[in-house]
């Protein structure tokens, strides 16, 4: 066979640069990936510069900072920080995008809820994505951060991490060996129920800066004006809030001014279908400077928020209050939210006239006419009269 002639080798020589220069600007114009971050959620950890059983400390994150993806590799991810550090890190120290941006969205969908009450974190805390011990959790607030209480929610407590085993049936031995298991009793075709699952409250939340999330309800404390902190007699109080100020200049208060107040109080169970169920009234007594119970309801299935207004009545403005109740017993809590439905709500308003609770009727609740009443008995008449006003305690 003859060589191939150098013209020949030079023009296959120019076909094949041709070619790959083409291959090199198809690949320029490819579309990258958009970059992958994740997002802090430990309180701190370390960047490692290799997986290995012996590595070495590249730098230090911690919570809520911003990390670049570079690779992952089974359950740990390599990242790079905004100052150029690299390493690995667990994966179950960060969140991803995703999560970061449901984060956002909580935010948004309750900045403009209106505050149930107010609180302060009683130890570090993190901001979880929905109720729960085992959910999402990102933002990693200090102990004493004071936060805006928006709503509650119960949510079953989280059991062991393995169920206990149950016990085997004893299994007897006859006389030649041979193995006997006892007959069962006649009633074991009946399942016992389940018993009900132990319930936990949590807070939706919002601090000042605006990020919102769930807090467990054991973490926080409501804030309670002290000169009432001692007048909840065992219950749990749920919310206070200022009706009015009156003045006297012997009392302790500034500029004379002795606030009078609405509290609200539950027991200290968790995880029932109501926000509180008990009602009180702080009146200031002016000559013994003390606080005194103006008014009380008991036994309520009262529900947050609370409205706290001022209206004229007789040429005179007067605090009023208002909230809500059941009238029934038929309350629902949603197992995916946590939040209590009940079938029937009221709203019950209250003003005060000096001293005096009064209950504001609704306007539609016109008497009947004198021909459409019909007899009753007087024992079932003062049975079913609502209390007209409730004078304060001496």
């Amino acid at each position: 066979m003859m060589a191939s002639s150098p013209t020949k080798i030079l023009s296959r020589l120019s076909c094949l640069l041709l070619l790959l220069a083409a291959l090199s600007g198809c690949g320029r114009f490819s579309t990258r990936p958009p970059p992958e971050y994740v997002y802090v959620s430990a309180k701190g950890t370390y960047l490692r510069d290799r997986l290995a059983a012996v590595s070495n400390r590249v730098a230090q994150v911690s919570n809520g900072q911003k990390l670049l993806v570079l690779a992952r590799a089974r359950r740990f991810v390599k990242v790079k920080t905004d100052k150029g550090e690299i390493g690995w890190l667990d994966e179950r120290a960060v969140i991803d995008q995703d999560t970061f941006e449901k984060f956002k969205v909580l935010a948004t969908q309750h900045e403009h809820d209106p505050i149930i009450v107010s609180a302060v974190l009683r130890d570090d805390a993190y901001l979880h994505l929905t109720p729960g011990r085992q959910t999402e959790h990102y933002y990693l607030l200090p102990e004493n951060t004071r936060f805006q209480v928006l709503a509650r929610a119960s949510v079953p407590k989280p059991g062991p991490p393995q169920a206990v085993a149950a016990p085997k049936p004893k299994v007897k031995h006859t006389a030649d060996g041979a193995q006997k298991t006892p007959p069962k009793p006649a009633d074991s075709t009946a399942a016992a129920p389940p018993p009900a699952p132990v319930l936990q409250d949590w807070y939706l939340v919002r601090d000042t800066e605006g990020r919102a999330g769930w807090v467990w309800a054991h973490m926080l404390d409501v804030d309670i004006p002290n000169e009432i902190s001692g007048l909840a007699e065992g219950q749990k109080y749920v919310g206070a809030y200022i009706l009015r100020t009156v003045d006297d200049s012997e009392s302790s208060f500034p500029n004379g001014k002795a606030p009078e107040y609405l509290a609200l109080m539950n027991s200290w169970k968790e995880g029932l279908p109501w926000d509180f169920d008990q009602v009180r009234v702080f009146t200031w007594n002016t000559k013994r400077h003390r606080y005194e119970t103006a008014f009380r309801q008991r036994n309520l299935q009262g529900y947050l928020p609370v409205t706290i207004s001022s209206k004229v009545f007789n040429k005179q403005s007067e605090p009023v209050f208002s909230y809500r109740v059941s009238t029934g017993e038929d309350v629902a809590i949603d197992p995916q939210s946590g939040s209590a439905h009940p079938a029937n709500l009221e709203t019950e308003t209250y003003r005060m006239e000096g001293v005096l609770v009064k209950k504001v009727e609704p306007p539609s609740a016109a008497p009947p006419p004198a021909s459409a009443k019909t007899a009753t008995p007087e024992k079932e008449k003062n049975k079913h009269k609502p209390e007209a006003h409730h004078r304060k305690r001496h």
